[in-house]
């Protein structure tokens, strides 16, 4: 009976320490933002200027946060996101990480150019995730296909605030 209670004490603690360590819950959710920091970030037609999409997106400015991403989620708002955002400008790679649904990969240039889309499928049970490069300081994850259903395309504008261009991990 003591090695019992024992165990269970020993996994509530670990799940206690994933919740404060992360900040992701172990459980599965909706990500529809929670408590985290938000953004709005507005694509625009590069020849043209006209806006092609306004998506509400949760920050992830921190190293814990960039690798936590949507790890452990069900699925996005239909127009949320996640904004990453790097110290610096530079070739950065993503993986599916625990995710159970695809979703579209934007990678952002300093001055807000769109220089790669990735659009990543869930690996197939069994198979690791493989690593979707590209090169910026920023980092949009999509519902998948959302740039598609928007016209977005390499080389058309993201719109940023201020407030969220600078990091200081």
């Amino acid at each position: 009976m003591i090695d019992r209670r024992l165990a269970l004490a020993v996994v509530v603690l670990l799940v206690g320490a994933t919740v404060v360590v992360t900040g992701a819950s172990p459980f599965p959710a909706i990500y529809d933002g929670g408590g985290a920091e938000r953004a709005t970030v507005t694509f625009s037609d590069a020849e043209t200027g006209d806006q092609l999409a306004v998506v509400q997106a949760n920050v992830s400015d921190t190293w814990d946060e960039r690798y936590t991403g949507l790890s452990n989620t069900e699925s996005l708002d239909e127009d949320g996101g996640m904004l990453f955002v790097h110290p610096r400008e530079g070739e950065h790679g993503y993986v599916m990480r625990d995710m159970d649904f695809p979703i579209d990969m934007v990678f952002v240039a300093e001055n807000g150019t769109i220089t790669t889309i990735h659009h990543a499928e869930v690996p197939p049970e069994g198979e690791e995730s493989p690593t979707y490069e590209g090169y910026g300081k920023y980092v949009v994850e999509l519902p998948y296909e959302y740039t598609v259903e928007h016209g977005i395309e390499v080389g058309d504008q993201v719109q940023i605030p201020e407030e969220h261009r600078n990091t200081d991990d």
